[in-house]
């Protein structure tokens, strides 16, 4: 006997909250292995926060401990909004906002400045602006048929 209750409908899978969950994922993973060195080069050089952390995830992307606690605050939201459709769609289109603002940022910023207290570098700000553009693209494209359906 099927059943139409909220809840029902809430644990449904859809591929925007497939999606979100691997954007998610991939982020707790992330920030997970920018503690483990060696995947984090010059780890003994990683500070809490700020540009002089020397310490590179995959010896390219420029990471502190800070920089490994929000990616992994960021990838725990993900889980917790991908729980429903609407969540999962604002975690991606939101969250790839927050990534253009980043890029934004690190473009804006200089590299060696006070203000480059995550830190970022050139490949970050890179990183950022694909993540930003990819991650509102799956945000609006998994969701299109949703938000005509419910329009009709």
């Amino acid at each position: 006997m099927a059943s139409t209750s909220t809840r029902g409908v809430a644990s449904a899978r859809t591929p925007v909250r497939t999606a979100a969950t691997v954007v998610a994922a991939v982020f707790v993973l992330v920030g997970v292995l920018g503690f483990i060195p060696g995947i984090t080069t010059n780890y003994g050089d990683m500070t809490f926060a700020g540009h002089h952390s020397d310490a590179l995830l995959l010896g390219v992307f420029q990471v502190s401990i800070l920089h490994n606690i929000v990616h992994l605050l960021f990838g725990l939201a993900g889980f917790a909004l991908a729980r429903t459709a609407s969540g999962a769609r604002s975690y991606l289109i939101g969250g790839g906002a927050i990534y253009l603002v980043l890029w934004l940022y690190g473009l804006i910023i200089g590299q060696n400045s006070a203000a480059n207290f995550v830190p970022v570098n050139t490949a970050d700000d890179w990183l950022h602006l694909f993540l930003g553009l990819g991650m509102i693209a799956l945000g609006v494209l998994l969701t299109r048929n949703t938000a005509r359906t419910r329009r009709a």
